[in-house]
């Protein structure tokens, strides 16, 4: 049971299963004086009664617990006949638990109990650790405090040869960390707060220093080992189109990040670089260099991009920027036709075409190469491991890879889920870009908005009016955006107005119309769900109203921002909620409407929802910490990065016998952890 509820397999699991607090078991908490303040509460009375109530699913059993000031109710819902058996009205219990209130009455549902006697209290641990368990454990009596005699127990049969020191001792003389056995005891029991503290901190640096440790060591081997091919010079194709086509003069962070790539690219070693930046941060336009430099060295590019949409975007773009200059390139996804398609692979194998865009579809057994020696990658979270990897079998000395995304993402994110990689970030925006109004409003000013676009229109400009699409509730979010569609209608009648809707239910050719009538500037107003979030590029919108913005998380609502204020003119960004709105939705709003930063947003999010919740971090194994937090941890994941850079930078093989402890523990540890790799 312990292993299917908890995964506690061995001893070594047990010793990892922490207490998530401690509570001092010499105060016992007065009855009377408990309130919405206390999250918890510990109480010592006697059992004036124990009554099942309700029936069937609804039936309980509920105790009530006296002592000297008042009562307190206590709830099982589970559980309910071993409870019955091993508890007696009229015998005096100490019990603990998580405190909540019904009807004004303080309750505990599933409370931790134990006989009471007033000679119990003297000599007992002061801080009693309290351990994490599970409904039906308890219900099978293995209560939080189970845990605790039995790590207890553990204690007693294990030495600190058992758990044998994992960091140089210069790093915890250096640090003032204190040694492992000792974390280990005063983490479970600990002596006082002040030695709980010292162990925590010791625990949480050894987790944060071996994620580093192993991501920075395949970052090493990766550029110690791994071959690739050589762009050795920056020649024609690239000057003439600098010189003569660059719509715009690049950014300082442009061209800091061409530099980056340059150097990876002229090592001999494969380049692996993740590139992050804002939305119209510039990001298409250095891929654009980055190929031209590839076709200046005799190599071929491959841009991959997650929908359709994009793909096709790119192409027209980067067509337009090279229409004058001695290149050929092909658009391949999935709807191109069977004769286009043989045209395509046929140019790409014998490398006629200098660069094949497209979706998945590139990455097909099919589609080979002459000559690949760049591989780019849009949206990068939008694509599995195996699908980036496939990339890399598309030549016999694997292609170079940049991997982009336009989803900000926080710095210790960065570190931990993406610390293998190299990593560029484009801070800043491209000149003559404006920053975005935004503005919150409710449901009651939806007249007002409606007025609002009304005036934007007739200057010519366009709108998105976005409405959230969640798959467990599609099919009511799908009623929402049929009848907002409607209600659209109703305050934009045709054929003054011409509206297109675009959702994933629609077929691929009528979605694809739709989307291109609005490119085209046939429609004034898209409806859309949030298939729009990432590769519409409609210079002409300026308005983006974005439905029931409450559901939406905060990178992306900053996305769907990211449509509009890609022309001349001023643009807006409305958020519309519901009148109720939950604290945490009254911060994001609030978030939202005082920032354009995209990397600020980011660290909001981080904060707000967690590293579980970003999108493309769920599978990363490097974020499986039991007592870390990236969100909390960040001064001390930055010190155990600078840390591990130390011992790399005099000891790259970990060959040193200061560090033995350090190589015996990763050797020890070899295939137990899953590290996810981006390319």
């Amino acid at each position: 049971m312990l292993r299917k509820d908890l995964n506690i397999h061995t001893y070594n699991d047990l010793l990892n299963h922490f207490p998530f607090r401690h509570v001092d078991k010499t105060q016992v908490d007065s009855i009377a004086e408990l309130n919405q303040n206390n999250e918890y509460a510990y109480v010592a009375g006697k059992l004036l009664s124990l009554e099942l109530v309700g029936e069937n699913r609804g039936k309980r059993l509920v105790g009530k617990l006296k002592d000297g000031s008042s009562i307190i109710d206590l709830v099982w819902f589970q559980g309910i006949n071993f409870v019955q058996k091993v508890m007696h009205v009229g015998h005096q219990y100490l019990v603990f638990g998580k405190l909540g209130f019904f009807m004004g009455t303080p309750q505990i549902a599933h409370p931790e109990i134990e006989n009471f006697s007033p000679q119990k209290m003297d000599g007992k641990v002061t801080l009693e650790p309290i351990y994490p368990s599970t409904e039906k454990l308890k219900a099978r009596g293995i209560t939080g405090s189970v845990f605790g005699k039995f790590t207890a127990e553990l204690f007693l049969k294990i030495t600190p040869k058992d758990l044998p020191e994992n960091l140089p001792e210069t790093t915890l003389t250096e640090y003032k960390l204190m040694r492992r056995y000792e974390a280990y005891k005063q983490i479970h029991f600990p002596a006082t707060e002040k030695h709980y503290q010292h162990a925590l901190r010791r625990l949480k640096f050894e987790e944060l220093f071996f994620a580093q440790m192993r991501m920075q060591i395949t970052r090493m081997q990766r550029h110690r080992f791994s071959k690739g091919n050589v762009f050795e010079s920056v020649g024609d194709l690239f000057n003439q189109f600098y010189n003569n086509y660059l719509p715009f003069t690049l950014t300082g962070a442009q061209k800091r990040v061409l530099k980056e790539i340059r150097k990876d690219t002229g090592s001999g070693r494969q380049m692996s670089r993740l590139l992050q930046g804002d939305v119209g941060s510039g990001k298409t336009m250095v891929a654009l260099l980055c190929m031209l430099i590839a076709s200046d060295n005799g190599f071929q590019s491959v841009l991959m991009a997650p929908t359709e949409i994009l793909a096709t975007q790119h192409f027209i773009g980067i067509s337009e920027m090279l229409k004058d200059m001695p290149v050929k390139l092909h658009l391949l996804t999935g709807s191109v036709k069977a004769k286009s398609r043989k045209e395509i692979l046929k140019d790409a194998e014998d490398g006629t075409a200098n660069f094949l865009i497209g979706t998945h579809a590139v990455i097909e057994p099919k589609v080979n190469f002459k000559n690949l020696g760049l591989a780019i990658i849009d949206e990068q979270h939008k694509f599995g491991v195996a699908q980036r990897a496939q990339l890399r079998d598309k030549n016999t000395i694997p292609p170079h890879v940049l991997v982009m995304t336009a989803t900000p993402i926080p710095r210790t994110l960065a570190l931990t889920a993406y610390g293998d990689l190299d990593y560029s970030v484009m801070d800043e925006l491209p000149p003559g870009r404006k920053p975005i109004e935004t503005i919150h409003r409710n449901e009651s000013a939806r007249s007002q908005i409606m007025d609002f676009i009304k005036i934007e229109i007739a200057k010519g400009r366009q709108v998105y009016v976005v409405y959230p699409l969640i798959e467990e509730s599609s099919t009511l979010d799908f009623e929402n955006l049929m009848k907002g569609y409607e209600e659209i209608k109703s305050f934009f009648p045709e054929p003054k107005y011409w509206i297109s809707m675009v959702h994933g239910k629609q077929d691929a050719v009528v979605k694809e119309n739709n989307m291109q009538r609005f490119v085209k500037g046939e429609t004034q107003i898209m409806v859309s769900t949030t298939v729009i979030e990432v590769g519409v590029n409609v210079p002409n919108a300026s308005v983006m109203v974005i439905e029931s913005a409450e559901r939406f998380g905060l990178s992306q609502l900053h996305q769907l921002r990211g449509r509009v204020g890609r022309g001349a003119d001023k643009s807006y960004c409305v958020l519309l909620t519901g009148k109720k709105l939950s604290n945490d939705g009254k911060e994001r709003m609030k978030i939202m409407v005082s920032t354009n930063d995209g990397f600020l947003i980011s660290e909001k999010d981080l904060e707000l929802r967690g590293p579980g919740e970003i999108e493309g971090t769920r599978q990363s194994g490097a974020l499986n910490f039991k007592l870390a937090s990236i969100v909390n941890d960040k001064v001390m994941l930055e010190f155990a990065r600078d840390v591990v850079e130390k011992i790399l930078e005099v000891d790259p093989d970990i060959e040193l016998n200061e560090n033995e402890p350090v190589k015996n523990y990763l050797i020890s540890q070899k295939g137990k952890t899953k590290w996810s790799k981006i390319a």
